[in-house]
C-alpha cells in the first residue's frame, strides 16, 4: 500500500509534466510562420526615406535637447529640412524603420552622446539598414 504523500507527489509530477508540455505546445503554436520572421506579421512594405528621416530627426532633436547635447549632428537634426537618399541597392522595410526609431526613443543619454558625436559617431545596429561593404 502506498502512502498518501507519495501519491500526491506523483500527482504533482504529472501536473508539472502536463503544464510543461502545454507551455511547449503553446509556444510552438504561436511562433512565426515561415517567411514572417522579424516582421511581426506586417506585409513587407518599403521604407519611405523622407518619412523615416523626418521622424528620426524629430527623435534625435528631442533626445539632444533632453540630454543637453550641443553637437553639429544635433543642430542638423533640429534644423531638419531634407532627407538623405538611401544608398543604391538598399531597400529597408517599414518594420526596419520602426525598430530603429524605437531603439532611438529608448536610448540613454550616454548612447545618444555616442550616436550624435561630431567625430566618430556610432550607428545603432538597429538603424544600420545598409552597412557599407568593406573595401578589399
Amino acid at each position: 500500500m502506498r502512502s498518501p504523500g507519495r501519491e500526491r507527489r506523483s500527482g504533482r509530477l504529472r501536473a508539472n509534466e502536463v503544464a510543461g508540455v502545454a507551455a511547449l505546445l503553446l509556444l510552438a503554436g504561436i511562433g512565426p510562420v515561415v517567411g514572417d520572421i522579424g516582421s511581426c506579421g506586417q506585409a513587407p512594405e518599403e521604407l519611405d526615406p523622407h518619412k523615416f528621416f523626418a521622424l528620426k530627426a524629430q527623435i534625435d532633436c528631442a533626445q539632444c535637447e533632453a540630454c543637453g547635447l550641443r553637437t553639429r549632428a544635433c543642430a542638423a537634426a533640429c534644423g531638419f529640412d531634407a532627407a538623405p537618399e538611401l544608398p543604391i541597392g538598399c531597400y529597408p522595410l517599414v518594420h526596419d524603420g520602426e525598430v530603429c526609431l524605437h531603439k532611438l526613443q529608448t536610448a540613454s543619454c550616454d548612447a545618444y552622446r555616442e550616436h550624435m558625436a561630431d567625430e566618430g559617431a556610432s550607428i545603432p545596429t538597429e538603424c544600420n539598414f545598409c552597412p557599407l561593404e568593406e573595401a578589399p
